[in-house]
């Protein structure tokens, strides 16, 4: 898969981050669903269907699971995937392993804000996942964030 768009795809999922609903417990979070063709397949950010939805969940809501994309495509998510959580059923982490996507691209890991200790980076690459951090984003996607970050 080509690498060298990474930082073309994060910033796009920096912008949808920007268009989550504010929210004092919970991140704004930006992700993008792409092919091995070089072409978005879903995008999906925090909050944006209810007040519980996360953004890889919402970007995987809207493609059906048997698409045959999933099993070459990239997912970029300006946050580290969740891999704990109360509001629903299933952690973003699972969601993406249930899909078989071979590869995340994130910009930061998730403080201990909201969970002690995220294991989203770990659980994928123990799975055999792919995962890149692209620490020259992380600034720009924790911006929209900073109110829980002081």
């Amino acid at each position: 898969m080509p690498q060298l768009d990474d930082p073309r795809w994060m910033t796009r999922a920096i912008e949808l981050a920007h268009r989550c609903p504010p929210a004092t417990g919970a991140y704004s979070v930006g992700a993008v669903l792409v092919g091995e063709d070089g072409e978005e397949i879903s995008y999906g950010f925090s909050r944006e269907v209810d007040d519980a939805v996360h953004a890889e969940e919402s970007a995987l809501a809207k493609i059906d699971p048997d698409d045959p994309r999933l099993a070459t495509a990239t997912i970029y998510s300006t946050l580290e995937p969740c891999s704990q959580r109360t509001s629903r059923p299933r952690t973003c982490t699972q969601l993406i392993l249930a899909a078989k996507i071979p590869r995340v691209v994130i910009a930061w890991r998730e403080p201990g804000l909201f969970v002690a200790d995220c294991q989203g980076y770990e659980l994928l690459t123990a799975a055999g996942v792919t995962v890149a951090e692209l620490p020259e984003l992380a600034e720009r996607a924790r911006a929209m964030n900073a109110h829980l970050l002081l």
